[in-house]
């Protein structure tokens, strides 16, 4: 196998079934948002020359909404360590928290409101407080 994070074939088939965007908690809060009347852009990265996307935007509004998985994004209640191959994972899923503070920061300064959410989130709760946002 020539992938080093994977440490099994089953590990790497896991792995590569993850998906970057239209995850069933990202397909919910989107249904939750267009039955209310919300329209937006997905998957968008709205600061040009940022390689940065957005899993929800409304450009109007200028508001970014990501729904973080807990495993990669460090969610303080359901966010594990990896037993095997931490040397790899550890650094990685860091780099993933640090990359998501720096996403914050370039938003922020151009004039973007960040709203984050973990995917455990209840999809009614979260496109309540992405439309008051929104609309307020």
């Amino acid at each position: 196998m020539a992938e080093s994070w994977a440490t099994s074939e089953g590990t790497r088939k896991s792995m590569l079934a993850n998906k970057r965007r239209d995850t069933s908690t990202e397909l919910a809060v989107r249904r939750e948002l267009h039955s209310r009347g919300l329209r937006y852009r997905v998957d968008f990265a709205p600061v040009p020359g940022i390689r940065r996307r957005a899993d929800i935007t409304f450009t109007r509004a200028r508001v970014a909404v990501f729904i973080d998985g807990c495993f990669w994004h460090g969610c303080p209640l359901h966010g594990t360590s990896p037993r095997q191959n931490a040397d790899y994972w550890g650094p990685k899923l860091a780099a993933n928290i640090e990359r998501d503070r720096d996403t914050d920061r370039h938003l922020e300064d151009a004039g973007w409101r960040v709203m984050r959410f973990w995917e455990h989130q209840a999809p009614r709760e979260t496109a309540d407080q992405i439309e008051a946002a929104v609309r307020g």
